[in-house]
Formats: C-alpha cells, structure tokens, sequence
C-alpha cells in the first residue's frame, strides 16, 4: 500500500510546541515529541486543520514552482469558478481573465464546466436500485481519505466517479490534441483552493496518475492577478467567454448544497466542516441513521468557500458566488464543446475501487493486531479518559494504541504519574524528565529542572 501524498508540510525551527494542530486533527494524526509536531502519514487526509490553526505559520502548503508553466508551449489553467469571487465586485471577470492570460496562460478553462456531464452519471447511479446506500460524493478528496483512515467500512459507499476537475481536464487534453497540439506541449495546470486537493492531483485516489502537470495555490494566484490588475500591465480581452459558459447549477456545485440541488429524488443531505462530517459519519457507520439516499461531504466550512487556500472570507466569497449564479444568464447548451464529448467523457468518468486504510490496525498480522487491540482496550480502561493531551497525544485512546505499538510509555499520563509518585514508585524528578522528552525543555520551568538538578 503506497503512503498517501501530504501537501501540508512543518517548519519544525518555527513550531513554539502549541500543540493546536494535535488537539484540531480529525483523525488524531498528529502527537508531540520532543517539542515538537510528529505526523503519521497515513493517518493525516490533507483537510488543513492544523494549517487554520498553527499561531505562528510553522505548517505550510507545498506547491509547485508558478514558473514551469513556461516548460510547456501551451499552458491551460484550470480554474474553480469561486477564483473570481475571491475579488471584490469592482474588480470585473474580463478584467481577472486578462490578467490570467497576460500571466502567460493560452486558455483559461472553469472546472466545473464538467457538471452537466456528471450531473448525468450521478442521476443514472443514484436511481440504481442496487447501489449502495447512501452513496457518498467523492468531489472532496479529504472526505475520501477521511473514510479510508476513520470509516473503512463505508468506502463501498463512495460514488465512484471523477470530479469535475478530472472530468474537464480529460476534456482538454482530447480536445487539444484532436485540434493538432502534440502531447508534450500541453501543460495543465489547476487552481488550488485547499491542501486536499494539491495531495489528490499528485496521489489520485482509484486513479494511476492525474491529468494535471501542476498545481498552483490559489492565493498565490490571487495576490499574483491583483498585482497585475492595480499595475494595469495587461491588455483587455475582447469579451470574457471563458467564464461564460458555466450554468447556474455549475456555478453553485462547489458551494454547500451544490451536489444535492441536482437530484431530483429521495433523501439527501448536505454537510458542510471536516469535524461535522465525522460526526455524522460516525452515527452512520454505527446505524444510527437510515433511509439516507446521497450524501454530499465537505471538509471546508461552506465547502470550497471556506478553503484554507481562499483568499476572501468564506461567507462573503460564498454570496458573490450565489449573485454570479443568480444574475447569470446562461443555461445549460447541448452545443457547448465539452458535452458534444459527453459519450467519450462517460466512458472515462469512472474511477477504480477505493481501498480502505484503517487508521485503528495495529499490525498486518491479524492475531498479532487482535493481541494488540485487546491490550490497548485494557491499557485505556486505566486512563483517565479525558484527553488532556498532556501525554503528546490527542486522546486517551491514541496513547494506549501508541504503548502497544512501543512507541510510547504509559508514564507519559500525568494522572498516572501522579499514582506512582503518591506510592513512592516515580520520583518528582523521573516525572519532569518524561514531561521534558515530551514537550522539550522550553516549555518546563528551567527554575525547577535546575532545583531538581535533571539533566
């Protein structure tokens, strides 16, 4: 099984030891060490909590060099229509667009163009009386890693098709190479407005590779085409077609409730922030829940909006967003070039089986993990239960899993430290310097390390 790509990286020579990425991570990826943020792999799904959270930018999101877009000698952006509502109103779309283009762009393509396409797919997969259900969208990739690590078993839930990025970029590249460019000279590349979606173009879930050759952080972009418009470098285009041809549905589909407004039939719910969508998930997974038809998930509160890489703020780049739609004028057009590919394009939108990376499997072997388990049950019977964090890890829980796995030490509770110091089994000293190799010495009191004469 391949490690999961991480967008989200550590300056650890930046990192104070907060530990508000620990206590914020959904899927308990993160413990400390030494003063310091260890990340299992495996575990983080790219969401970006940590990143909203970390007080003095130790976390950063990886992206590709902006100047390899001069590599190829036809560059295409790829851009999710919420870039425009990033502006402010004053700021016009032919004015963006020629920004786009005198940046070095030759076309500037919206990703949800796709929608239409797609919204076909989702309606002939949801009135199949033998899927699955609820079926689970799988637009968000931090969603679809999210039920990998936290809720294997619901993977066989999840709507197997690609999302509109997929499915439009497919569409270039056809389309390109059928007008004569050669292959080697095209180079896509997508506008970024979460860390989850940077990790899903460089490790595709259910796919070999992506469409994509490079991946541009979305408020990078912003600050970028701002320069260019205030400088007044760029020469007007003549109209601005490319940001007309997406329809209303289109136009909302990255917004909370944009899946779900497509079907027409049964019940669906819409659910909106990473540690929403895991509770949820989990009354689903424990059958507390039923009768539930489609479920649209996003990690980001109001969805793509609320992406940690949006330069605007989320509710006010979410009204824009709803007054494009609402004032757009453009429907649906059988005659636009993407859905004249609509049979070649379904022929291709399926993605393969995704597998399940259960974040709570202690060993390959199972007897070898069923020992584990069972030990790790009755190591957190005698913890305190309520997740201080004090110990380096997110819960109570996480650091029984860790003992088992000898790669922590139940004297790391400071409850139970108490214990064996109270029955003389633990001095005051032994207790400050397992303290010490959790959160560094920074962060005890040099006066007391000094009294107690440690090391």
């Amino acid at each position: 099984m391949e490690d999961f790509h991480h967008a989200l990286k550590f300056k650890y020579e930046l990192c104070i030891g907060c530990s508000h990425c620990t206590g914020i991570c959904p899927t308990g990826a993160i413990h400390v060490k030494n003063g310091k943020p260890n990340l299992n792999p495996n575990r983080c799904i790219d969401c970006g909590k940590c990143y909203s959270v970390c007080p003095v930018s130790a976390i950063y999101i990886e992206q590709d060099d902006f100047n390899t877009i001069y590599n190829y000698a036809y560059p295409i952006l790829l851009l999710p229509s919420i870039f425009s509502a990033q502006f402010q109103e004053r700021i016009s779309n032919r004015a963006i667009l020629s920004s786009l283009y005198h940046l070095g762009f030759k076309q500037v393509f919206e990703v949800e163009r796709s929608v239409p396409v797609i919204k076909e797919k989702m309606a002939e997969i949801t009135k199949n009386e033998f899927t699955e259900k609820p079926i689970i969208s799988t637009f968000c990739p931090a969603i679809v890693r999210l039920i990998q690590v936290k809720f294997p078993s619901l993977v066989g839930n999840l709507c197997l098709i690609k999302p509109p990025l997929d499915v439009t970029a497919l569409y270039i590249k056809k389309s390109l190479i059928d007008q004569g460019v050669k292959e080697e000279d095209i180079g896509i590349f997508y506008v970024a407005p979460c860390a989850a979606k940077i990790a899903a173009v460089k490790s595709p879930v259910g796919e070999d590779e992506s469409k994509v050759d490079g991946v541009i952080n979305m408020n990078y972009l912003y600050n970028k085409v701002l320069r260019v418009i205030k400088q007044g470098e760029y020469k007007l285009i003549d109209n601005e077609q490319d940001f007309h041809t997406l329809c209303k549905e289109s136009l909302l589909w990255a917004l909370t409730g944009g899946e779900i407004n497509l079907l027409k039939h049964g019940r669906n719910l819409a659910i909106d922030e990473i540690h929403n969508v895991s509770q949820f998930l989990d009354k689903l997974e424990n059958e507390d829940l039923d009768a539930i038809d489609f479920l649209e998930l996003r990690a980001c509160d109001e969805s793509c909006a609320g992406g940690i890489l949006c330069a605007g703020n989320r509710f006010l780049v979410a009204e824009r967003q709803r007054k494009r739609a609402q004032n757009h004028v453009h429907t649906h057009n059988d005659n636009d070039a993407l859905v004249k590919e609509k049979q070649y394009l379904l022929e291709h939108i399926k993605v393969g089986e995704v597998q399940p990376r259960s974040m709570d499997k202690l060993d390959d072997n199972i007897s070898v993990a069923m020992r584990k388990m069972k030990r790790s049950f009755e190591i957190n019977t005698h913890l305190p239960q309520v997740d201080c964090r004090i110990c380096g890890y997110q819960t109570c829980k996480e650091l029984a899993n860790a003992i088992v796995n000898n790669e922590a030490e139940l004297q790391q509770c400071i409850f139970i430290q108490r214990i064996l110091e109270h029955t003389d089994k633990m001095t005051t000293g032994e207790a400050v310097k397992i303290t010490k190799s959790i959160w560094g010495e920074a962060k005890i009191d040099k006066d007391v390390i000094k009294s107690l004469k440690i090391e």
